[in-house]
């Protein structure tokens, strides 16, 4: 009997302690093992496991593959977790990373999405920086007042580099992700943002002007002798065909 009294006891702290009791009942589950952190969802996936680890694709600083892949690094927390939920809706359309949004507790995507934002921007080592274009400038720090096709800093900020949750940074993801994007949008494959201003944005936008565009915005005004970011993945990375997240 004492030997069972014993065991009662325990099994009763034991709830008592890890808030299992029912009078515990708004107590949050704890974290699984793989959710503990946002820098354990980046490297082991979270729930949704190993192969779909955010550096698979992102990269291990978050500075995407230099290609179709965008980076993460710095992106504003909000933004971060607002894609995913546009992701999981299914107005972002992308068949990995709906299933990787879908796998993802809400705690976990801010988790993952904070520890992405005190990443600081890698800057690349591509051989050139895009041209900018006299046109283009004029489209992305102007606008076109007899279009009503406003200035790209208007929303991204003065310096491209992002205005908040609402404003992503265009400066420093690269052309041809900017350029697909710009095209998600007029297509009608990409949507959600507020107002639609985007959509209307890229329908507004002549064919040579998009490219234009899209080039000009992935350096910053001030960059210089800076680069796009880099322009294959890095050797020790191994390809991954889920391009365009």
């Amino acid at each position: 009997m004492g030997r069972v009294k014993n065991t009662t006891f325990a099994m009763a702290a034991a709830m008592l302690f890890t808030g299992l009791s029912t009078g515990c009942t708004d107590t949050a589950p704890a974290a699984g093992p793989f959710e503990q952190s946002g820098e354990l969802i980046a490297l082991s996936g979270g729930d949704a496991g190993a192969a779909n680890a955010c550096i698979v694709c992102h990269g291990i600083e978050g500075e995407g593959d230099g290609k179709l892949t965008p980076r993460l690094a710095g992106l504003d927390p909000g933004y971060s977790v607002r894609q995913l939920e546009l992701y999981e809706a299914g107005q972002r359309r992308h068949a990995e990373m709906e299933a990787i949004a879908a796998r993802l507790s809400w705690d976990a995507r801010n988790a993952v999405a904070s520890y992405y934002a005190d990443m600081e921007a890698p800057l690349g080592q591509a051989a050139n920086a895009p041209t900018c274009t006299t046109a283009a400038r004029q489209l992305v720090f102007s606008g076109d007042p007899t279009r009503s096709l406003p200035a790209c800093t208007a929303c991204h900020g003065r310096d491209l580099a992002g205005a908040g949750a609402g404003g992503p940074p265009l400066a420093w993801q690269t052309t041809a992700y900017n350029e697909s994007q710009l095209r998600a949008w007029r297509s009608g494959k990409r949507y959600g943002d507020p107002q639609g201003a985007m959509g209307e944005v890229s329908r507004l936008l002549h064919e040579r002007e998009l490219q234009a565009v899209a080039a000009c915005v992935s350096t910053p005004p001030d960059a210089r002798d800076r680069r796009e970011p880099r322009a294959a993945f890095l050797p020790e990375r191994r390809p991954d065909p889920r391009s365009g997240a």
